[in-house]
């Protein structure tokens, strides 16, 4: 007797990953990836405390950190641009597991500086924001594009926020290093939710027509070197780099021997994390409907302004909350003008790899001032000077990206009748 089985049985279907949950999945991925690496600063001082590791070796490790990150973007936007952004991002995030826990077992300087300098630096440029913000040029349409940037990197300020105080409760009630066993938990998360990210790039005809036909990337490399405004944007986010390292790291330790409490520091530090939401997002808006150097020139100057009025006022928690609020508006909103800069000049093609050696400068800026801040910390007893080099690069960058010409590097391309 033979048995009807009815209609062969289909396949599964794929999910359908519409523009909103591309944006929703990239903004999980960059809160999971964000929110532990920006908590860092909360660990300095207890592990100080328990390891022989000295100050100056801290700082280098997190300058070398900045470095290898920023060393490593251009090889992973490479990478991304090639096999798909969540297969990089997924490989990415297992290493940078792998790197916390290692913090727990790194009693000595150069173990430390090894694991939480070279290790953690190079995982960090393969699971970063940065990859996501390649995504989102690649996978959104180009009128969601901007958007997309200001909501991806208010994700991750919103995993700072969220991060930065669970870190310092939580090391006061479980210790640091049951903490990041925590930690390493959560950021594997993150593996399968990057693999929804790794779809065809859209193709629409109001897309930038930058993109060349057959160029390859030593082509795209050598164009991109030979365009003054990029140029002139990769010299503008070195200050970027070199701005928010030095708080990153160091502002908790400011703050504590500013005379302040510790949780006044961390709390702060959350502020900017939250307020860095809004001023991602708005700055994602403006992106869209003004000139992005325009935006990128009074972010840079807006942040000098900050730094002055809050080294010129005494110490106190009002203060220190004032600069928490006014720098997180700031903090990462160069992001989306800096992005859609690249974009509106190169296309989505190299995109990764462009932004990530765009990157690369930012990240040299990080390590420029974190080395300088363990040495001038320790030959002067503090940090004024450092606070009057982030004041002076502001207005540097303020400068530097006015010049800059918006508008795709070439002309597109003149269709060919069939």
């Amino acid at each position: 007797m033979t048995v009807q089985t009815g209609e062969p049985a289909k396949p599964l279907a794929k999910v359908r990953m519409t523009p909103e949950l591309i944006i929703a999945v990239g903004c999980l991925v960059a809160i999971i990836t964000f929110g532990p690496r920006a908590s860092l600063g909360q660990f300095q001082l207890p592990i100080l405390g328990d390891f022989p590791i000295t100050s100056a070796s801290f700082s280098t490790a997190m300058a070398l950190q900045y470095l290898f990150w920023g060393l490593g973007q251009p090889f992973s936007g490479a990478m991304a641009d090639k096999y798909g952004t969540g297969k990089v991002i997924a490989f990415g995030a297992v290493f940078y597991a792998l790197a916390l826990w290692l913090m727990v077992y790194s009693r000595s300087n150069t173990t430390f500086i090894l694991t939480q300098g070279v290790l953690f630096g190079l995982a960090l440029s393969a699971c970063s924001f940065n990859l996501i913000i390649g995504a989102f040029q690649k996978m959104l349409p180009p009128s969601k594009r901007s958007f997309g940037f200001g909501v991806g990197t208010a994700a991750g300020s919103f995993g700072q926020f969220l991060f930065t105080p669970l870190a310092g409760g939580m090391i006061q009630e479980i210790g640091w290093q049951n903490t990041a066993f925590i930690f390493v938990g959560i950021i594997l998360t993150a593996i399968p939710l990057a693999l929804c990210l790794s779809g065809d790039p859209v193709k629409e005809k109001n897309d930038f027509a930058a993109d060349l036909p057959g160029q390859t990337m030593r082509e795209a490399l050598t164009e991109a070197f030979k365009h003054k405004s990029y140029i002139l944007l990769v010299l503008g986010f070195f200050t970027c780099g070199f701005q928010l390292a030095f708080v990153t790291i160091h502002f908790q330790r400011y703050v504590v021997e500013s005379g302040l409490p510790a949780n006044v520091g961390y709390w702060a530090f959350a502020l900017v994390g939250i307020f860095n939401i809004v001023g991602s997002i708005g700055s994602g808006w403006a992106a869209a409907r003004f000139p992005k150097r325009w935006i990128l020139s009074f972010i840079y100057g807006s942040r000098a302004a900050v730094t002055l009025l809050f080294i010129s006022m005494p110490p106190t928690a009002f203060s220190t909350y004032l600069f928490g609020i006014l720098s997180g508006l700031l903090w990462l909103s160069t992001v989306p003008p800096t992005s859609g800069l690249i974009g509106v000049m190169f296309g989505s093609r190299y995109f990764s790899t462009l932004y990530g050696l765009a990157f690369l400068s930012h990240q040299i800026g990080g390590f420029s001032g974190l080395m300088l801040s363990g040495y001038l910390r320790d030959a002067t007893g503090s940090f004024l000077i450092l606070w009057w080099l982030s004041i002076g690069f502001g207005i540097f960058s303020a400068l530097v990206n006015l010049p800059i010409i918006e508008k795709p590097v070439r002309d597109a391309p003149v269709p060919q009748p069939a």
